[in-house]
């Protein structure tokens, strides 16, 4: 399979590595994150930070996929989308993987305000539109096939193994890190997650037809 022809993926990925090394030089790093994280506590609060405003809160949590705390956690996150994204990309086509990023990125940050609304602390990182890559390469490259559960068809079987297993591996990490759930937003990798486990098959329609 072709890896090579990945503009989307590889774009994404330069870019969080250019802005990340800007907001470094320039030490606007944590200005950054709080203008333009996803903080939860926001909703229904347009807030103004002087000097200017902070990005609108709907946008955020776009922005704030853009967006890495440390030089850890910028490198974890570009070398699983690269590796992962790259493969899919070909199959999918840019079109796809750009609704998958996309509804990655919300579909965590819908599921980290669900899980502590009232958080104010910004939420940032690809981790969420990765997760959702990690849920389509799984139900694509996976050799193993699910029998059907009475009315329950074998591929939803499958995809619902996948978000126990992904579920549980998170909440493993969270109580790994201590109260809280530490500085990992877990339920952001879960909502990521399970968008791309929703939209793994209408994508794969979309991109070849058929059922």
């Amino acid at each position: 399979m072709k890896t090579q022809d990945a503009p989307l993926v590889t774009g994404y990925a330069l870019a969080c590595v250019v802005i990340f090394v800007l907001l470094w030089i320039t030490d606007f790093q944590i200005d950054a994150i709080v203008r333009a994280g996803f903080i939860p506590a926001r909703f229904g609060h347009e807030l103004i930070l002087p000097p200017g405003t902070m990005v609108p809160f709907l946008l955020t949590p776009l922005s704030s996929a853009f967006l890495h705390g440390g030089v850890l956690h910028i490198a974890f996150n570009m070398v699983v989308l690269l590796f992962i994204g790259r493969q899919l990309e070909a199959p999918l086509g840019t079109k796809a993987m750009a609704v998958l990023l996309l509804a990655g990125a919300y579909g965590g940050a819908l599921a980290q305000y669900l899980a502590d609304p009232a958080s104010a602390v910004p939420m940032i990182g690809a981790s969420g539109a990765i997760s959702a890559l990690i849920a389509v390469f799984a139900l694509i490259f996976s050799r193993t096939q699910a029998p059907a559960i009475g009315p329950v068809p074998g591929h939803w079987v499958r995809a619902l193994w996948l978000a126990a297993a992904w579920i549980g591996l998170q909440l493993l990490l969270g109580f790994a890190g201590g109260g809280g759930f530490g500085a990992v937003a877990i339920w952001a990798h879960v909502g990521g997650f399970l968008a791309g486990l929703f939209l793994a098959r209408p994508l794969l329609r979309w991109r070849f037809g058929g059922r």
